[in-house]
């Protein structure tokens, strides 16, 4: 029974193979007509000479437009740090001369106390 089983599972498993080996012939058939009626056609540039002048002159400009660009930009840069400082040094000389009315003031006070007192040794 089991011979049987197994015969009869050989021939099916082997009527696969067939059928898969004539699939894989006839595709295979199929593809190799295809690309016998496909033709390629390949055209290349031989112009091998290169315009170098062209090419160093378009690199140049490309570094002179980065150049360019840097300077205008660490030319505002200093700019604006230059109006900064500008702008805290007249707060410093304000505060400098608001502290120097302050300390005259205080000197003339200083003054006139040590004169009262003065006065008042005297009496």
């Amino acid at each position: 029974m089991n011979k049987v089983e197994l015969e009869s599972r050989l021939e099916s498993l082997t009527d696969e193979i067939n059928f898969l080996r004539q699939l894989y012939d006839e595709e295979l058939r199929e593809l190799q007509s295809q690309i016998s009626d496909t033709s390629v056609v390949l055209s290349m540039d031989n112009n091998r000479s290169l315009d170098l002048d062209g090419i160093i002159a378009e690199v140049k400009a490309q570094y002179e437009d980065i150049a360019n660009r840097s300077r205008a930009e660490a030319e505002s840069m200093y700019q604006i740090k230059y109006e900064e400082l500008k702008t805290t040094a007249g707060k410093h000389g304000d505060d400098l001369r608001n502290t120097r009315s302050e300390i005259n003031e205080l000197n003339r006070l200083i003054q006139r106390i040590q004169a009262e007192i003065e006065a008042l040794k005297n009496q």
